[in-house]
């Protein structure tokens, strides 16, 4: 017999993961599998290899001391190489002792949640949300997430106010929560929240006595206008509340989900404790984070990588934006992230979640397509559908054609959406990024990831 927790583990595996590997076991190629799936649910940035590779398959000195036990929690190197770089995208300084790595962002999410909250307690999340939350924020630590609904027509941005109503309501209830828990940008709808915003919440959090959880896993991928604003930026408020812990990794900015890293950033003492002491279920190859260490000491590379791959998934965005918009597919426009919210209410037989199941089906049966459903994300309205373009672009336009061949067979009621200020588009058969000797990266580019004492 397994324990109650194992057999809920065990009896729903996320279904991100379940309609992922399905499409990966029988992969779309032009030439070999034509009928193949198009795998355009999972948000990956498979844009950059070509950069990363000759970094990571070059020999290196392998030491001793990259084979033996290290730190649980990060050997000391590793972290003040991290300190310096979350230092610079955060624009405040960082110890490294406020760090625990450990395998992956879903690590330290768990890891969190462990830490702040008993069985039973609560973390409010607005929705839709990324959907791992599920299983990151409550598979181990017990806790349960109270979605706040967040629609379309307030723009899929929460605000303060509906925050507060939610965290009082909550206790007028008699539930104890924890902590609010929010992704900056955001996943599905990737949206960066202006330091105005992070302010607010965490002044609202204040006052309700509840921690707030940021993950920032895409905080070095916004292409679009906004400038990214860390929770941990003295402009977001945080500076001294001691109650504002962030999460970031290296697979989404750097396109590396395969290497298992992510970190914990807690300027709590007690909950850093804490994070180390189950940093020891989660450790990391102590060879993986001299591999990382050193790709982050080469500064002038990490500036112009991340120039570049924002370039990238600029271009991959238009583009994506541009195949949608000629095939009548409303979407919501982002300034960040890997991935699109799309608009398939008017494709729905019914307005209902199970119908919403019946489209994803059609869609990955059918067309081959796996892109997943609004439901997965605890989105309050059905018909909503998250698309991955952060991969070649005839890849996202086979994709598309797919979809919208399958749809146009449907009976249509497209609603006036979203996405009625659509970014311009590009060609579909433009190229990602062009060719260019090296990087090219801009003053600008180098001044975002400068340490944040060397501009004291």
């Amino acid at each position: 017999m397994v324990s109650r927790r194992a057999a809920a583990l065990a009896a729903q595996p996320p279904a991100i993961a379940v309609a992922h590997f399905r499409a990966e076991a029988y992969p779309y190629d032009a030439r070999l599998r034509p009928d193949g799936y198009i795998n355009l649910g999972t948000a990956e940035n498979r844009l950059v290899w070509d950069l990363l590779a000759p970094r990571l398959t070059a020999r290196r000195a392998l030491t001793a001391a990259d084979t033996h036990y290290g730190p649980l929690h990060g050997t000391d190197a590793f972290r003040q190489e991290l300190a310096r770089f979350l230092g610079g995208v955060c624009r405040t300084e960082i110890d490294p002792d406020h760090l625990v790595v450990v395998s992956g962002v879903t690590g330290a999410l768990d890891v969190i949640a462990t830490v702040l909250c008993d069985p039973g307690e609560a973390i409010v999340v607005p929705a839709p949300y990324y959907s791992a939350f599920d299983v990151d924020l409550v598979g181990r630590s017990g806790a349960r997430l109270l979605p706040v609904p967040v629609r379309a027509d307030q723009g899929f941005q929460v605000t303060p106010d509906v925050l507060d109503e939610a965290l009082a309501a909550a206790r007028a209830g008699g539930v104890t929560v924890r902590a609010v828990a929010l992704a900056s940008p955001g996943n599905p709808v990737g949206h960066v929240l202006p330091p105005r915003v992070l302010r607010e919440i965490v002044a609202v959090a204040a006052r309700h006595g509840v921690d707030v959880v940021v993950d920032e896993i895409y905080a070095n991928s916004v292409f679009g206008d906004s400038s990214f604003v860390s929770a941990l930026d003295p402009e977001a408020g945080a500076a001294g509340t001691g109650r504002v812990h962030v999460v970031w990794g290296f697979a989404k900015d750097f396109g590396l989900p395969g290497l298992k890293i992510g970190v914990l950033c807690s300027p709590d003492p007690q909950v850093c404790a804490a994070a180390r002491a189950l940093a020891y279920f989660a450790a990391t190859s102590t060879d993986t984070q001299a591999l990382l260490r050193d790709l982050l000491a080469d500064r002038e590379w990490v500036i112009g990588f991340l120039a570049e791959s924002r370039r990238r998934l600029g271009r991959a965005y238009r583009s994506a934006a541009g195949l949608l918009t000629v095939a009548g597919i409303p979407f919501v426009p982002v300034e960040a992230g890997f991935s699109l919210w799309v608009d398939l209410r008017g494709w729905l037989t019914e307005p209902t979640f199970a119908a919403e199941d019946e489209l994803w089906a059609r869609i990955l049966d059918e067309a081959r397509v796996n892109v997943l459903p609004g439901r997965l994300f605890a989105s309050p309205d059905p018909g909503w559908f998250r698309l991955c373009f952060a991969t070649a672009p005839a890849v996202v336009s086979q994709g598309v054609d797919r979809i919208a061949r399958l749809l146009g067979g449907l009976c249509a009621s497209v609603p006036a959406s979203a996405s009625a200020s659509a970014p311009e588009a590009e060609a579909a058969t433009e190229p990602v990024f062009e060719a260019e000797p090296a990087f090219a990266f801009r003053s600008a580019d180098r001044g975002r990831y400068e340490s944040a004492e060397g501009r004291r």
